[in-house]
């Protein structure tokens, strides 16, 4: 159950940054937790972890045919790319995005 701790902190993380408005590094935070979630999610269906990066997992997540389409669509947010004034092309709440993709991930 160390995941569990893992993605806690990566959320304190995320929301210590958020208040000091530093929503780049609370956007990577959010990824991390995602990819620790991802893991995990991976491991129980007895997957193969095929990358450490949450990144690379999250774009997989994209391919998974059993995913439902909502879930598909946090992980494109979370993998956007920002514009050159470091904002994302849509509005959307990335931590708590993660936290619903982590809790849904992780609830079966």
């Amino acid at each position: 159950m160390e995941w569990k701790l893992q993605i806690q902190n990566e959320f304190d993380r995320a929301e210590k940054c958020r208040s000091r408005n530093n929503e780049g590094q609370a956007r990577v935070c959010a990824r991390r937790a995602a990819g620790i979630a991802i893991r995990e999610y991976l491991a129980r269906r007895g997957r193969r972890v095929p990358s450490v990066s949450a990144y690379d997992l999250l774009n997989l997540l994209k391919e998974d045919e059993h995913l439902p389409a909502d879930l598909k669509l946090i992980a494109d947010h979370l993998t956007m790319r920002v514009s050159e004034q470091f904002k994302l092309p849509v509005e959307v709440d990335l931590i708590g995005e993660a936290r619903l993709l982590c809790d849904r991930l992780l609830s079966k």
